[in-house]
């Protein structure tokens, strides 16, 4: 058992059509101010598959650990941070249902302005799902420069379209403390439908007022802050994490 220890282990989860490099600039803060960090690469074909690729890393911690997630990883960290290490989560822009729930049904309840416009989301023949090239700029990353938005589109991870529903089989952010980004200006997920999760779970909450769904891109100084305060939230506290 770990008790009273300083929180240094920081692990990012990215979510669909993206992989983990998005996460360079605040990987980059936080690794500068002592943290280790590590990022998840989800496979994106199967829900249970990404929260095994999480627990896999989460596994090689080496003491109590910030799980944090941005968009769909938001339900992978869900279900993946009821792992021991797992001292707090944080949300950046990103899903948080409860038991039974899953991010498609919420997202119908609270619709954004991607679920508005159907044409912008394609699915290929086998079920998988991508952003319409030419729209992702103004949807997923408005306040990225055009060319960076531009590369994004075109370096898409095709993600399966049953990750969006499968239902959640445990909800961390129940038992564990919690801290959440609501990007003011998102297309892909609803502010409104972020800030209804983060009130759920008492998260300590924080809005970027006219950040896009690239939040953790655009905005990387306050989104590194807020990890680094859940870090020191949840350290000097009794926890179960374990190496």
């Amino acid at each position: 058992m770990a008790s009273a220890e300083t929180v240094k282990n920081i692990v990012l989860v990215h979510g669909a059509w993206a992989d983990g490099s998005g996460w360079k600039p605040v990987f980059d803060i936080l690794t500068r101010k002592g943290y280790h960090v590590t990022i998840v690469q989800e496979p994106l074909t199967d829900f249970h598959a990404d929260v095994a690729a999480t627990t896999r890393i989460l596994a090689a911690q080496d003491g109590p650990t910030i799980l944090v997630a941005h968009s769909y990883g938001g339900s992978v960290i869900t279900v993946a941070g009821m792992d021991s290490h797992v001292v707090g989560l944080v949300y950046v822009a990103a899903h948080a249902p409860d038991v039974g729930e899953n991010e498609a049904a919420m997202g119908a309840k609270t619709p954004s302005a991607l679920k508005n416009s159907p044409a912008a989301t394609q699915k290929t023949a086998d079920g998988f799902t991508y952003l319409t090239r030419s729209m992702f700029p103004a949807f997923f990353a408005a306040d990225l420069p055009r060319e960076q938005a531009v590369f994004e589109a075109q370096s898409q991870v095709l993600t399966a379209a049953s990750v969006f529903t499968t239902p959640m089989t445990a909800a961390a952010w129940r038992s564990k403390p919690s801290w959440g980004i609501i990007a003011g200006s998102d297309k892909i997920i609803s502010p409104e439908l972020e800030a209804f999760y983060y009130r759920r779970a008492n998260s300590h909450t924080s809005t970027l007022v006219g950040a896009s769904h690239s939040v953790y891109e655009s905005r990387p100084n306050e989104v590194a802050a807020v990890i680094e305060a859940a870090a020191k939230g949840a350290s000097g506290k009794t926890s179960d994490a374990r190496p």
